[in-house]
């Protein structure tokens, strides 16, 4: 992840993006000792329980466990990637990013990026101003029609694009952008002067305002950027919906609509993904938190992984015509592919998300049940096949057993209970049409034990009392009052506290141990381990430092004594007798450190 940036850089990045200050921006800190506390955005909480360290420049939650550096806080708080939270954090800081230092274009584009977004930015004013003119009665109209409060149409900064040619590209040619930005930017379309030909005169270059007469939706980025918009045409007339087509600022296939306003929310349990813009915004209107929308396009790979920043799981609730149920089984093969959770919503007679909680209210859209995708791919399924006939019931359960092999079983006998019922085949029979066997009645019995669960890092006993030794001598370690020489790297026989005191003896810094953990519930050990605030007393922490080493070597002992007395049992003449002179010295030397203990 940090491997793409150099160490040096990342060092300098963090030192001049204060975690202490970017921290407090987002929520109150209080200084108690070393460090500063606060109460965890990450979870609910009464007792201030998130700790800051501003010497080590990183976080701990010891409440949910959630860490990392400044940069993992931003990615967290801003739901970037981590490369859009180093470069954030990097613009913040005017620090040029290291891949770009070379590039002669960067400056260029970088500088055409924030005009594009700037007239953007404009033309939404522009729009949002004019829906309450006169020239934007229409719009206005249309929208309150559709129940809009001016609430709602504020959250959103809908507008009104007026019925006249270039009256947008008039206002923006004044405020200093050229044709060639409001073109590029998709608001202005130039058609190219034209010759003269035997039907008709020559024609000059043609300027007009890419939207016109239409009730308008400006596309925010969860940065708070306008990226491009959506116009919906008022009266009669093709397409219904226009959209910003791809600009040097805008992908369709890369952003949600309103994920500035899902950036807002905190602790979604889902995300709730419609078709249309008008869908976000009736939902919105009525109460429904985490609601966003594709942006004229089936859903990509891209928005999947944007929706995993904002919640662990994403609701499809397209609309219920043939379309969009078609447009939810697509969804449900890529959120598979990314890994993420889903289920479905699925509106009855064909109603699409706006009409169905116009009509059934809050209440009515709060009590409609959620489906699995299988429920669902079984729904759509058996709507091609006649089960009143034995070949439809059997086409029906062939049909159903390739996405039933891969369910857990608690999953599975649910499915196999409605299959059962609608073709009237045995469980066996469809188990074995499915490809998976029915568990032995021995490991299915009720009351019978269960395995006990793994221990952390797959630790118990006296290994795991050996590792928590390990970890105390990392953490006295990291808060510079311990020697590095008391301790070598074949003292650890945890590779993950290993690589720790090799690179804090190495000189590395402990926010640069914390970024470069893989997970979550890595990053949670290490920031654990090097957040323990350090003893004042210096006796006293040699004196914790000298019981972990001392254990830590009777463990090796102990392990190398077992090695011996494997050869002793094995091996005759000259070899046992010196294997046995090598475990009488080891015995030795264990006796004399648990008395010195």
């Amino acid at each position: 992840m940090a491997g793409r940036y150099p160490a040096a850089w990342l060092e300098e990045l963090r030192a001049r993006s204060n975690i202490v200050d970017v921290i407090s921006a987002y929520m109150p800190l209080k200084k108690r000792g070393q460090d500063y506390w606060g109460l965890c955005p990450f979870h609910g909480e009464k007792t201030a329980s998130f700790s800051v360290s501003p010497d080590k420049q990183f976080y701990y939650c010891f409440g949910c466990k959630a860490s990392g550096t400044v940069i993992q806080f931003i990615m967290d708080m801003e739901r970037l990637s981590y490369h859009e939270a180093v470069k954030l954090l990097a613009d913040r800081a005017h620090m040029t990013l290291p891949e770009m230092e070379d590039d002669p274009d960067y400056q260029r584009r970088k500088d055409q990026r924030e005009r594009l977004l700037a007239a953007n930015r404009e033309a939404a004013l522009f729009y949002h101003q004019t829906l309450y003119t006169e020239e934007g009665a229409g719009s206005l109209s249309y929208l309150q029609r559709r129940g809009l409060s001016d609430a709602v149409i504020r959250a959103f900064g809908l507008g009104a694009a007026p019925d006249d040619w270039a009256q947008l590209t008039d206002h923006l040619r004044a405020k200093g952008f050229t044709i060639e930005e409001l073109r590029l930017a998709g608001l202005t379309r130039v058609r190219p002067a034209e010759p003269a030909a035997a039907d008709r005169p020559a024609q000059g270059e043609r300027i007009y305002d890419m939207f016109r007469d239409r009730a308008m939706f400006p596309i925010i980025d969860q940065y708070g950027n306008v990226l491009g918009f959506g116009g919906r045409i008022l009266g009669k007339g093709e397409p219904k919906y226009l959209n910003t087509s791809d600009t040097p600022v805008f992908n369709k296939r890369l952003g949600v609509y309103a994920a500035n306003l899902l950036k807002k929310e905190r602790h979604l349990d889902r995300v709730i993904l419609v078709e249309g813009y008008m869908d976000v915004v009736a939902l919105t209107q009525f109460g429904v938190k985490g609601v966003c929308a594709t942006l004229g396009t089936a859903l990509t790979e891209e928005q999947a992984r944007l929706l995993k920043r904002f919640a662990p799981k994403v609701t499809l609730a397209y609309d219920g015509d043939g379309a969009g149920q078609r447009a939810i089984l697509r969804g449900l093969d890529v959120l598979k592919n990314e890994g993420i959770p889903a289920d479905v919503l699925d509106f009855p007679d064909g109603l699409d998300p706006d009409e169905f909680i116009r009509r059934e209210g809050a209440e009515g859209f709060a009590r409609l049940k959620s489906v699995t995708p299988e429920q669902y791919r079984m729904r759509r399924l058996k709507e091609q096949f006649d089960l009143s006939t034995q070949e439809g019931r059997t086409g029906y359960a062939r049909a159903c057993a390739p996405f039933l092999k891969s369910l857990d079983p608690l999953d599975l006998e649910n499915r196999l209970q409605e299959l059962m019922v609608q073709t009237g085949f045995g469980r066996e029979v469809l188990l074995e049409q499915i490809g998976r066997s029915a568990a032995p009645v021995s490991e299915r019995r009720p009351g019978s034990p269960r395995p006990e669960p793994i221990r952390p890092e797959g630790r118990e006993g006296e290994d795991l009392e050996n590792v928590r030794a390990q970890e105390v001598i990392v953490s006295l370690l990291s808060n510079g009052q311990l020697p590095t020489d008391i301790v070598s790297a074949e003292d650890f026989d945890d590779p993950l506290l290993r690589h720790l005191y090799e690179a804090l003896s190495a000189g590395a810094s402990p926010a640069s141990l914390v970024e470069e953990q893989a997970t979550d519930q890595e990053r949670a050990r290490v920031s654990r381990l090097l957040m323990t605030p350090p003893s004042e007393n210096t006796d006293q922490q040699l004196r914790m430092a000298k019981q972990c080493i001392s254990r830590m070597n009777q463990r090796r002992l102990d392990r190398e004594m077992q090695a011996i007395m494997h050869i002793i049992n094995t091996k005759e003449g000259s070899e046992k007798q010196a294997a046995m002179s090598q475990y009488m010295a080891l015995s030795d030397r264990l006796k004399k450190l648990k008395n010195e203990g």
